[in-house]
Order: structure tokens, then C-alpha cells, then sequence
């Protein structure tokens, strides 16, 4: 039934955690749909060239996603020392997140719903 004491299933749960560096982003508003478009064109893309792509995409998803990318590349520096030259997108990806509903009148007293979706994106570094 139990698989050990707590402190020793938290323990275990640690030794195997991803130590590369990251960034993440709750709740953007922006549809999973549209954000995966942006990372698509990134993925596996040394920084530099991400950056470039990024900044010169017309899509809204790619400045929320230019400014994820430059919070994951100080976490990179700050945090696990790492050289900028060396590091590439190795993994992004967007997760659904709660949908905010808001109604829209219509005519003759109808009302429409409209579905604002909102997503949770992270970015996933590493060196070459």
C-alpha cells in the first residue's frame, strides 16, 4: 500500500528532477492553438536564431513568447551559469489553461457566448 514515508517518496521524487533551465507562462491570452504555431517555428533552434524569428513574426503570440524566451535565457545565465552561444530551445510546448466565457448580445434578446482561451506556455533550455 505505502510506498515509504513521505520525506523518502519527496526525496526520490528530487533525485530525478530536470535541472535545465527554464521559464514558464501562466495564463496567456492566447489561444494553445495560435501559441503552437509560434513554438513550432522555434523548436530546436539555437537562442539567437529563436530570437531573430520571433522578432520579425507578425503573430501576437510571438512577442509574449520573444519575452518568455529572453526570461529563460537569464534564468540560463544567472542561475546555471551558462553561456549564451551554447544554448538552444530544446523543448516548447502550450498547455490549455481555464477558458474566460463572456456573453455578446445578439438580437431580439439573444445572447452569444464568447470563449477567450488562455494558455500556459513554458520553454525548455539546454546547451549544445
Amino acid at each position: 500500500m505505502a510506498k515509504g514515508h513521505r520525506s523518502q517518496i519527496k526525496r526520490s521524487r528530487n533525485e530525478n528532477k530536470d535541472t535545465r533551465p527554464s521559464a514558464k507562462l501562466s495564463y496567456a491570452r492566447v489561444s494553445v492553438q495560435k501559441a503552437c504555431f509560434v513554438l513550432d517555428a522555434i523548436r530546436g533552434k539555437d537562442v539567437e536564431t529563436a530570437i531573430a524569428i520571433l522578432a520579425y513574426n507578425p503573430r501576437y503570440a510571438s512577442s509574449v513568447i520573444k519575452k518568455l524566451l529572453e526570461s529563460a535565457i537569464a534564468n540560463a545565465e544567472n542561475n546555471n551559469g551558462l553561456s549564451r552561444e551554447n544554448l538552444y530551445v530544446a523543448e516548447c510546448f502550450a498547455n490549455k489553461a481555464p477558458t474566460m466565457k463572456r456573453i455578446h448580445p445578439r438580437a431580439q434578446g439573444r445572447a452569444y457566448r464568447i470563449e477567450k482561451r488562455t494558455s500556459h506556455i513554458s520553454i525548455v533550455l539546454d546547451e549544445k
